[in-house]
């Protein structure tokens, strides 16, 4: 109910800009560095998540009026100013967010400021150790220290603690592993995928951007993306028992049988679609 709650209030203040960071080069980029540092599944996907956040609370500066942002300056230098700013501190504010998502994660593996320095530096980034404690602070105080956010791992978990108290026939363990690898894969082909569930959603294959605005919300519905991934995983190990997990999954979110049909529709187009010769 907490976690349910939580995705209501996120979709019912979704700002615009939402998913502005989790294209697949940015996405690839922090699970890559995720699985060079040994960080688990559930801080690489809160990585990407505290960059998402960190980075529309930037752009947000950059519409705000230039009086807000720098005063005594033109409108347009005082913009400009800032993209270049966001541009040039993007991969540091990225190494930031998983250094502090690997803090959050409770793993034994923290990257710590030598960890991340070496890998700036071998980058040709001359950052010093200074610069980079000063890049976590400004992504705390920009998100006003509210960077344990729930991710779509969580919910994927929680839904299926409450599967197992309610009888599926499916054992927990090969399931859950499906799940992440299902996630993962989600997350980098995030664009396809989705486009894919709104082509197939609206039953036209050139949507409006009145329907694709409209869209952003189903886009950014982790409890929909939970249910979706366990659905497929589900599918993928055992269709004999999908009805059945599908069954349990609409009694339990109340999210129709019919769109968690749609989306594993749209994730197994692409995963069999990858795995073509």
């Amino acid at each position: 109910l907490r976690l349910a709650a939580e995705n209501e209030r996120y979709l019912s203040e979704l700002p615009g800009q939402a998913g502005c960071c989790k294209d697949c080069r940015t996405v690839e980029f922090i699970f890559l560095l995720a699985e060079k540092w040994h960080l688990d599944h559930s801080a690489r996907y809160q990585a990407v998540e505290l960059l998402e956040r960190f980075m529309i609370k930037q752009v947000e500066q950059i519409c705000k009026s230039p009086s807000e942002n720098m005063e005594g300056t033109k409108e347009g230098s005082s913009r400009s100013s800032l993209k270049e700013q966001i541009s040039d501190t993007f991969v540091l504010r990225l190494v930031s967010c998983i250094q502090l998502a690997s803090k959050l994660s409770l793993h034994y593996n923290i990257v710590n400021s030598n960890t991340a320095l070496k890998f700036l530096q071998s980058l040709k980034y001359s950052y010093t150790k200074q610069e980079l404690l000063e890049s976590e602070l400004a992504v705390l105080e920009t998100l006003q220290f509210q960077i344990n956010v729930s991710t779509p791992l969580a919910y994927i978990e929680l839904l299926l603690e409450v599967l197992g108290h309610n009888g599926c026939l499916l054992p927990a363990k090969p399931l859950h592993q499906m799940c992440v690898q299902l996630l993962d894969f989600l997350y980098l082909e995030r664009e396809a995928i989705y486009d894919t569930l709104l082509k197939t959603a609206i039953e036209n294959s050139t949507p409006s951007e009145l329907q694709v605005a409209k869209f952003l919300a189903v886009k950014e519905d982790f409890m929909l993306l939970a249910v979706g991934i366990i659905s497929t995983s589900a599918f993928v190990l055992n269709p004999e028992h999908w009805k059945q997990v599908v069954e349990h999954l609409n009694c339990i979110t109340g999210i129709t049988s019919q769109s968690i049909l749609e989306f594993s529709y749209a994730v197994l187009k692409h995963v069999l679609g990858s795995t073509t010769p």
